[in-house]
C-alpha cells in the first residue's frame, strides 16, 4: 500500500504527520485505511514532506478518482430508479406468503437505501485499492491491483564465485525502480544493507529509502547515480 507505505518508511508518528501536512489525525486513519478516498492536497503534501515523486503518486490518486466517479454516477442512477419502481400484483398467495411492502412505503425506502450505501461502500473500497496498492512487482512484470499477502523475507549470506548472495534470488540483471516489490527487491535490500547503506528495512518493497540507498550506493561505486538497479548496480552489490 503505497499510503501507508510512505508514511511507514518516513517514521512519522500520525499526530507529527497531521502536525506537517495541515490534515487531521482522523482523516489521516480513514485514508491510511482505505476507508476514504485521500485528496488531492493531502496526497500532494505528503509525498513533498516524504520527498516522494508526486507526479507517481497523484497519477494514482487521478486514477482512483475516476473509479470513484464513474461508480458514484451508477449509485446515483440506482437513487433515481427507485421511483420508478411499481409493486408486482400477486393474485394468489401460498397461506404462509405476505406481500411486500409498497414501492412507495417507508420500509421500501429504507430498503432502497441500504442498497445505495452498499454500493457507494463498494465505491470508496474499489476507489481506494487503485490508490493503495503499487502498480509493478519485482522484476518487469505487471501487478495486478490487489492487495498482496504480507511476506517476510530474511537475509542469509552466502559468497559464491566471489559474488554474494542474499537467499532471495540470484539475479544480476533484472530491473528494478521504485514502486517495484518481491523477492528480487527484498535480495536488493539485504546486499544494500551488508554494503553498510540501510534500505530502512526487509520488506520486499522498493521505497523511497531503498531508492536513497540505491542513490548512495550507486554514488560510492562511481556509477550512474539514478535510483534504479540495473546490471551495473547488481554486479557492484554482489562484488
Amino acid at each position: 500500500m503505497q499510503l501507508r507505505k510512505l508514511k511507514d518508511d518516513s517514521g512519522l508518528s500520525l499526530s507529527r504527520l497531521a502536525a506537517k501536512t495541515g490534515f487531521s489525525v482522523s482523516s489521516w486513519e480513514r485514508y491510511l485505511a482505505g476507508k476514504t478516498l485521500p485528496t488531492a492536497a493531502a496526497v500532494e503534501a505528503l509525498a513533498e514532506l516524504v520527498g516522494a515523486d508526486p507526479v507517481r503518486i497523484e497519477a494514482l490518486r487521478d486514477a482512483a478518482a475516476q473509479v470513484w466517479t464513474e461508480q458514484a454516477e451508477q449509485t446515483e442512477q440506482i437513487e433515481s430508479d427507485k421511483t420508478g419502481l411499481v409493486e408486482q400484483p400477486s393474485d394468489t398467495l401460498e397461506p404462509d406468503d405476505e406481500p411486500g411492502p409498497p414501492a412507495g412505503s417507508s420500509r421500501s425506502r429504507r430498503l432502497l437505501r441500504t442498497a445505495a450505501t452498499g454500493a457507494a461502500g463498494a465505491v470508496v473500497g474499489a476507489a481506494v485499492t487503485l490508490l493503495l496498492v503499487g502498480p509493478r512487482s519485482g522484476g518487469t512484470k505487471p501487478q495486478a491491483l490487489a492487495v498482496t499477502p504480507r511476506v517476510t523475507y530474511t537475509c542469509t549470506y552466502t559468497q559464491r564465485g566471489g559474488q554474494w548472495y542474499a537467499g532471495n534470488s540470484a539475479t544480476t540483471t533484472d530491473f528494478l525502480q521504485v514502486d517495484m516489490w518481491g523477492a528480487e527487491v527484498a535480495e536488493l535490500q539485504c546486499l544494500l544493507q551488508r554494503a553498510g547503506f540501510s534500505p530502512g528495512g526487509i520488506d520486499g518493497n522498493f521505497g523511497p529509502l531503498t531508492e536513497l540507498a540505491v542513490i548512495k550506493a550507486q554514488k560510492a561505486d562511481q556509477l550512474d547515480v539514478d535510483g534504479q538497479v540495473g546490471p551495473k548496480t547488481w554486479a557492484a552489490l554482489r562484488a
